[in-house]
């Protein structure tokens, strides 16, 4: 029975193996926790203040240069300086950040333009971050347990998405939005807190400052792999089609059911969770570019199905159902990005896969507010998951390496888990395979995506 269960559970090998995936794990749950809160009340605020669809959406359109120009130059950033002088600096930023928002909302008249300065300036930091955290995590865990530490994080994420939104609902309903805000603002008191304990993880001492130059090698790199290029060009289009959280506050008016906001941002999160809860097969996959297309086009049809059925618990559901899509296609991405990527770019593609994870929903927030103020809530929604499931199918058809990807003959995964292999033995002589965290003088575990701030 219990060999039946280890073959579901989640793989903890990466939390047993690694002190430092221990600590960002949980630093990064609190971080969670604070940001989900503000991501619900923002937008609300935003619609509480204008009453315009197309004011929330152009949160994206806010967010999205800064995250453009920062994501790529901070992927160059990690390359070159100690990740975690970046993570720490850009951590407490958001936490400024975060003291605006609060101080606007205790204003007696609130104000709107800070909401989108605050924006513009999250998705810079975030931008910046979000490199130096994900470079990390092929360093730190070892190459086999890269899929299991992908669903851990994951899992994290999820658990910090569940009640960050469900119990922002709650709070800005009965308390308004000061108090999730100074909530937000608590979090990365204590993730900053937290952060001062990791150790340096300095770059290569070979290491390039960061240029154009450096941008473009890390460009052409991923250019000239057709498995990362539809990795990048699959999530994108699922996000710019069928991302439809900025209107949520107007679906959830339409469906009379304004108690259910929180629970409309939270639904997918459960789904997700559930799916990460029984991921311990994941390990045992090879062929992760299926993973990444099947859960991108179960995301796309439970979308359209949110959008076409008007029973709020129903909607619920299928939020649910792609949340798990969006998991399945998360998890074979991240693990793809891990077993082929070279260490001396892993920064450069870390800021490359911003860009393809972030500008999506930010695309796709404009793309739904723009939508819905001219056709409707409901059909905003429908449609975006069908012309998601109709891109997803176009792009698996003109990129078929990426349906053929397998971790065990891919000529990249094979090359950098040699490279792995032979830094260990070279750090460790004699002593066997270790992990690498364990055979480096120090190092930072990193945070899954998801909202920095």
């Amino acid at each position: 029975m219990t060999s039946k269960l280890s073959r579901v559970l989640p793989d903890l090998s990466p939390w047993r193996s690694s002190p430092d995936f221990r600590l960002l794990w949980v630093q990064g749950l609190i971080t969670y926790f604070g940001s989900f809160m503000a991501l619900v009340a923002l937008p609300l605020q935003i619609k509480d203040l204008t009453g315009s669809p197309l004011a929330v959406g152009a949160m994206g359109a806010v967010e999205l240069v800064p995250l453009v120009v920062f994501g790529l130059y901070g992927g160059a950033l990690a390359d070159a300086v100690d990740r975690r002088k970046v993570i720490l600096l850009t951590e407490a930023g958001l936490g400024l950040l975060a003291v605006i928002l609060l101080v606007n909302a205790l204003l007696p008249e609130p104000v709107l333009w800070p909401l989108y300065v605050v924006a513009a300036g999250v998705s810079a930091l975030a931008g910046l971050q979000r490199p130096a955290l994900d470079s990390l995590l092929a360093r730190i865990v070892p190459h086999d347990q890269l899929p299991a530490a992908a669903a851990l994080n994951a899992l994290r994420w999820q658990v910090g998405a569940i009640a960050g939104p469900a119990l922002a609902g709650l709070v800005v309903a009965y308390a308004g939005n000061a108090p999730a805000y100074a909530t937000t603002v608590v979090c990365f008191a204590v993730s900053v807190a937290m952060c001062l304990r990791l150790s340096p993880a300095p770059p290569a001492k070979d290491a390039d400052k960061p240029s154009l130059r450096g941008i473009a090698e890390g460009a052409r790199y991923a250019w000239s792999r057709p498995v990362l290029l539809g990795t990048y060009a699959v999530d994108l289009a699922a996000m710019f089609f069928a991302f439809p959280n900025a209107i949520f506050p107007f679906l959830a008016d339409e469906l009379d059911a304004e108690w259910s906001l929180g629970l409309m941002y939270a639904a997918g999160s459960v789904g997700s969770v559930l799916l990460s809860l029984t991921s311990g097969w994941v390990s045992r996959v090879r062929r992760h570019g299926l993973l990444v297309v099947c859960g991108a086009a179960g995301w796309g049809l439970a979308i359209a199905a949110a959008g076409w059925f008007s029973n709020v618990w129903v909607v619920l559901v299928c939020l649910g159902l792609a949340g798990a899509g969006d998991m399945l296609s998360g998890l074979g991405r991240s693990t793809i990005w891990n077993q082929t990527i070279p260490e001396e770019l892993r920064g450069r593609l870390a800021g490359i896969e911003v860009l393809s994870y972030s500008v999506g929903p930010q695309l796709g927030q404009v793309r739904a507010g723009a939508m819905a103020g001219w056709t409707g809530t409901r059909p905003a929604v429908w449609s975006g998951g069908l012309a998601c499931l109709v891109s997803v199918g176009l792009l698996a058809a003109a990129l078929p390496k990426l349906l053929t990807y397998d971790a065990q003959t891919d000529e990249d995964a094979v090359r950098r888990r040699a490279a792995h292999e032979a830094r260990t033995a070279e750090a460790q002589p004699g002593a066997g395979a270790l992990p690498e965290a364990d055979a480096r003088p120090a190092g930072v575990a990193p945070a899954d995506r998801e909202p920095a701030g």
